[in-house]
């Protein structure tokens, strides 16, 4: 078996050193690289097996998720369990359906069952209670949507600058009414996306841009949730000529309900706050923020080791940038 003596020897450092490297310790960037790479050369892991028995708590850390269909948590999921496996830990997947009810059994379960930690994407940004965890002491990471007053790490995207972004891209596109379909009013993710919504039209100072929430529709970040909501918009005596979907399963639908009525992009712009496959391979190609799904969940993971090893830093809050992948569905109103 490696030791964390065999790691100091082929990084020519000391064994506290390897220790600090992973356990949260203050290291400099070079050393730590040095420790890591000798530890990868070896197939050096922390033995957390022994810390488990110590603790009382087992090798299994809980990932609790809102949709597992949603290919952007699939992506984070797969983010996570890459981590973890470079480590002794293994990752249950809980699909919580967006349904706090069923989001708190696999709370309790994790605690029941004295899990390592959690990694958790709120169904809710009031109504997930994370305290009975963080009262046992067991680590948790918030991933992508947090609950509102818990003190955890987090990791997320800026979901109300890619959501600016993106609205001001319609913008100077050429479209002027604009519509927003996001998620449950309550998720972190809805409320962010559509403030970026609202700040670009504000920012516009253009009347004609600035819609209101007559054009603004809550939905289920569901494809049949997308479908509703923009025949709801289509039923306006003035239809939007643009319509801003804040996840990726919501804009097929939006796409389903347009195909419809006879109305396709560009002539009415879309665009997707999540990128999907394939994007680029529908006609006319589509318009779309890619998150970081993947970073998201690794980055999480990483978050919650450190705190499974015994790290005691401040609480860390990671915010990751999006990228907008400009394509055919948002040429302008004028390009159909």
């Amino acid at each position: 078996m490696v030791t964390i003596q065999d790691v100091a020897r082929a990084a020519g450092v000391s064994p506290a050193t390897v220790s600090r490297v992973f356990n949260g310790g203050n290291v400099t960037p070079a050393r730590a690289l040095s420790v890591q790479q000798a530890a990868a050369a070896l197939g050096f892991a922390p033995n957390r097996l022994a810390r488990s028995l110590r603790t009382q708590r087992s090798s299994v850390i809980a990932l609790i998720i809102p949709d597992i269909e949603n290919p952007f948590f699939t992506s984070l999921a797969r983010g996570v369990e890459d981590a973890a496996q470079r480590t002794s830990l293994s990752v249950v997947l809980c699909n919580s359906d967006e349904d706090t009810d069923k989001e708190r059994r696999y709370l309790e379960v994790a605690l029941g069952e004295q899990m390592a930690g959690v990694i958790v994407a709120a169904a809710s940004q009031d109504e997930t209670d994370l305290r009975p965890l963080i009262a046992r002491g067991v680590p948790v990471v918030a991933v992508d949507r947090r609950p509102g007053d818990a003190e955890v790490d987090a990791v997320s995207v800026d979901d109300r600058h890619g959501a600016e972004v993106a609205t001001r891209h319609l913008l100077r596109a050429g479209y002027r009414r604009i519509a927003c379909i996001t998620g449950p009013e309550g998720a972190s993710t809805s409320e962010e996306r559509l403030a970026g919504y609202r700040a670009a039209l504000r920012a516009a100072r253009d009347e004609a841009a600035t819609t209101g929430d007559m054009c603004v529709r809550h939905a289920d970040f569901r494809v049949e949730g997308g479908r509703s909501a923009m025949r709801e918009l289509l039923a306006m005596p003035e239809p939007p000529d643009a319509v801003f979907v804040t996840n990726n399963l919501m804009t097929i639908g939006v796409l389903d309900a347009l195909e419809e009525v006879g109305r396709t992009p560009p002539g009415v712009g879309v665009l997707s706050f999540g990128d999907v496959p394939w994007a680029s391979l529908v006609r006319p190609s589509l318009t779309a923020v890619e998150l970081p799904s993947y970073d998201l969940g690794r980055t999480a993971a990483e978050l919650l080791l450190q705190r499974i090893d015994g790290t005691t830093s401040p609480l860390q809050t990671v915010v990751l940038r999006t990228q907008l992948q400009v394509r055919e569905s948002t040429a302008g109103p004028t390009a159909a």
